[in-house]
């Protein structure tokens, strides 16, 4: 299933659906059908073109992100004991920084994760985020980044086995029962998260991070990386709702 899972998330991605979009024109202009190859390439061309737009991506990513808005700084947090981090990439390799072996996102999520511990006090940080074998956990380079801020290992929970965010909610409803938690993750990611918690009966306050809408000023039609990028995280989320929708997580 995890395996079926990538393979149909990275079908979804606007540049593999443009590719076997293209390789299909080519083989139908290789057999004398040039209306279809035309109609294929062309389309393959609007699909790189328009995905690679900021306008689009943050058009998708919108709706996502406006979900939950960024906790207030006033929030109401006295029962609240843990907060849980969700886990994105980690690469580390020698002479390299835990800080730059974390991917863009979890970079973010578990500093916003440390502001938060920080400034709430007593405390536990819950990191989270398995890898696939051969690799390293990314809760394992949160928790290396936390100790080198000081976080005792006693105010620390390394949850390093989960594949996916189904499998964190339940590892956290697991570790964590009925306890309410602050959730942090990526703004685009917390309405998938925030619905598979509770669908197990977790309790997730969400303190969303990483917004990616408006950061962008540049020129509207300029195609950009950034643009293909944020196009590539939305259809991914809503390929994620979708499946929730079917009851598959």
């Amino acid at each position: 299933m995890q395996h079926f899972k990538h393979f149909v998330e990275t079908l979804a991605t606007p540049l593999m659906l443009a590719l076997v979009m293209g390789a299909v024109g080519i083989l139908c202009r290789a057999r004398k059908r040039r209306r279809i190859a035309a109609w294929l390439l062309a389309g393959a061309a609007a699909i790189v073109y328009l995905g690679s737009l900021d306008v689009v991506g943050e058009a998708l990513l919108a709706p996502l992100e406006s979900q939950y808005p960024p906790l207030r700084e006033d929030a109401q947090l006295q029962d609240v004991g843990y907060v849980v981090v969700l886990g994105s990439g980690f690469f580390p390799r020698d002479g390299v920084p835990v800080t730059a072996a974390l991917d863009p996102d979890g970079l973010t999520r578990i500093v916003e994760g440390l502001r938060l511990a920080r400034h709430m006090g007593a405390v536990r940080l819950v990191v989270s985020g398995g890898a696939a074998q051969g690799f390293t956990p990314v809760a394992r380079g949160y928790a290396e980044l936390a100790r080198d801020f000081g976080v005792p290992d006693a105010s620390l929970v390394v949850l390093d086995r989960s594949l996916d965010t189904g499998d964190e909610a339940r590892t956290v409803k697991a570790q964590l029962g009925a306890a309410p938690f602050l959730m942090v993750t990526s703004a685009y990611h917390m309405p998938r998260a925030v619905r598979l918690m509770r669908h197990v009966g977790a309790h997730p306050i969400p303190a969303p991070t990483g917004q990616r809408v408006g950061e962008y000023k540049g020129g509207w039609l300029q195609p950009t990386s950034t643009g293909m990028r944020s196009t590539e995280l939305a259809l991914h989320e809503y390929l994620g709702l979708a499946a929730l929708a079917f009851g598959i997580s």
